[in-house]
């Protein structure tokens, strides 16, 4: 009786071993990078848009979790000598550690989704979605003209992080800061996210896209003009409150023109007529598109408000009714020598306004990444934004303060212990000018040494 129960045990063992093994071999096969994709770790960097070859052969659906983690210690001061506002007081210390999820997957041969959540962030210290996304490299049925027509084209169709100008494929997002050389992005962020579609023609390193959204960060079904009534008839809120798509787009070229050479130049252009709601975000201050804040905190700040002063160093003109943009990036590795230069241009207003400002802004970021797998890396920023404030006093009535200047000087270093770990660090020096003394900026300047230890993978 003992051998008996002996054998059925180890046959037990075999049999749920054999499952195991088998699950586990499902497993493995399920699990996995998707193809056309961007990597989170050291081999995503001055990677734009996604190329068109499917380095990986399609077999099966294959599912990937990924994330970034970054925890920064500053000791930066401040000051604004000659405005009446008083600074709130700085000391060294560690910020709130900012993580991010990403779901990867891939669905179909050629078909990918993506699904990108903030779990701690400046702005959002709860877990908060981003945006996802799906893109298309290939179309699930059969057609000759169509199998031959994807072999140049991409499809991105979601809510996702838009593709205006090359500057949002190099800037920190919450947790991931990893593609970042500096410690944050430029005085004036384009960023947003946005409900739409992009369509991309990649050809011998020619890139055509053009993209169409909602022009808002968010869905809105709501009627523009509200529901009141007056006399019978519907009470419009807004005389102006058309609400109208974004329409912007991209061209440029992207190849080797030499031995361990790369050149890649674009110009994009942002264009919508008039937003409604809560406005347009791309350009934004407070109301910004950037959901997660900056990695200089506190600075030029009255009080440590938390996530209401998420954003603290950066600025932006507030042009949430209607935006003109144009940004022209150049960016050239020789070797380990890198170049990126970026030049915006953008005019609008917000809801308040009538006459339209007007902003300008130039950045040249230089890099110079050595050692085994260019694990090392020193580098150098310069960053101007000069832009054209608005004073509302009785709406519409606009009277102009003039023009601000805001000047960013960074030095920065950081070595990859790993492709997936990076330890980095950045001397900073902000000037703010041309400001009316009531203001919190008038003569201001901040300046110091921001540390991050990040992980991406």
């Amino acid at each position: 009786m003992k051998k008996i129960n002996l054998l059925y045990a180890l046959g037990v063992a075999l049999a749920m071993g054999s499952t195991v093994s088998s699950h586990a071999q499902e497993l493995k096969e399920f699990y996995g990078r998707p193809t056309n994709w961007r990597a989170y770790d050291q081999t995503g960097i001055n990677q734009f848009e996604t190329k068109k070859t499917a380095d990986i052969p399609f077999e099966g659906p294959r599912f990937r979790i990924g994330a970034g983690f970054t925890q920064q210690w500053q000791n930066l001061k401040h000051e604004n000598p000659g405005s009446a506002v008083k600074l709130y007081p700085l000391a060294s210390g560690f910020m709130t550690s900012q993580a991010n999820l990403y779901t990867d997957v891939q669905l179909a041969d050629g078909i990918r989704l993506n699904v990108t959540s903030y779990l701690s962030a400046r702005h959002h210290n709860e877990t908060w979605v981003k945006g996802g996304y799906i893109q298309f490299d290939k179309l699930p049925f059969k057609s000759a003209f169509f199998n031959k027509l994807m072999e140049n084209v991409t499809v991105k169709v979601g809510h996702m992080e838009i593709n205006y100008g090359d500057a949002h494929f190099r800037r920190s997002d919450g947790g991931q800061t990893l593609y970042n050389p500096f410690a944050d992005n430029y005085i004036v962020d384009a960023f947003t996210t946005e409900i739409g579609g992009e369509a991309y023609y990649q050809k011998n390193g020619f890139i055509g896209m053009l993209g169409v959204t909602g022009g808002m960060i968010k869905g809105n079904v709501d009627s523009v003009d509200g529901n009141a009534m007056a006399n019978g008839k519907p009470v419009i809120a807004d005389k102006n409150g058309n609400r109208n798509p974004s329409i912007y787009g991209k061209l440029g070229y992207d190849n080797k023109v030499a031995e361990n050479v790369r050149l890649r130049v674009t110009g994009s252009y942002y264009h919508n007529s008039s937003s409604a709601g809560s406005g347009l975000t791309l350009y934004g201050s407070q109301s910004t598109g950037d959901r997660t804040g900056s990695n200089y905190q506190e600075v030029m700040e009255t009080a440590s408000a938390g996530t209401a002063n998420a954003w603290s160093g950066r600025t932006g003109p507030g042009f949430s009714k209607k935006l003109d943009a144009a940004m022209f990036n150049a960016f050239v590795k020789a070797g380990g020598l890198e170049f990126f230069g970026s030049y915006e241009n953008a005019s609008g207003y917000a809801k308040t306004e009538s006459v339209k400002r007007h902003m300008k802004q130039t950045a040249l970021d230089l890099v110079y990444r050595f050692g085994k797998a260019e694990n090392l890396f020193v580098g150098a920023r310069y960053n101007t934004a000069k832009i054209g404030l608005a004073n509302v006093t009785t709406a519409p009535v606009i009277t102009y303060n003039g023009d601000v200047t805001i000047d960013r000087t960074a030095f920065a270093a950081g070595w990859f212990l790993t492709k997936s770990v990076l330890l980095k660090g950045e001397y900073v020096t902000q000037k703010y000018k041309d400001y009316p003394t009531a203001s919190v900026f008038n003569n201001g300047k901040f300046n110091g040494v921001v540390i991050e230890a990040v992980v991406g993978f």
